[in-house]
């Protein structure tokens, strides 16, 4: 199928645009729910469920916006905590360069 482009006004491309960017939405869940038909399938002919191979979505999402606990705290101000994670503040590297270990500051 090929279509001459060049022989259409502007109004007539910008709705082909529109169309084909329907139909490229369109295929895209076809194809995304046909993907998921054929995991659950190969996942059932492990004996297994989808769900249990790939985990809860709805218990990554909250897991995701947890926050680890604290293992250290700063001993001149209690409310300053770090996991542990990540950088570390200002305050464990002040505590550290004035010779504290860090074991002196967990929790």
């Amino acid at each position: 199928m090929t279509i001459d482009l060049t022989s259409m006004s502007r109004k007539e491309l910008k709705k082909l645009s529109k169309d084909v960017e329907k139909a490229i939405t369109s295929a895209e869940k076809r194809e995304r729910k046909e993907a998921l038909e054929a995991a659950e399938r190969a996942a059932a002919e492990y004996g297994f469920a989808l769900s249990e191979l790939s985990g809860d979505q709805v218990t990554r999402k909250s897991a995701k916006g947890s926050k680890a606990a604290a293992k250290y705290r700063n001993p001149d101000d209690p409310a300053q905590t770090w996991s542990g994670r990540g950088r570390k503040p200002q305050w464990i590297h002040d505590a550290l360069a004035n010779g504290k270990d860090i074991a002196e500051l967990e929790i």
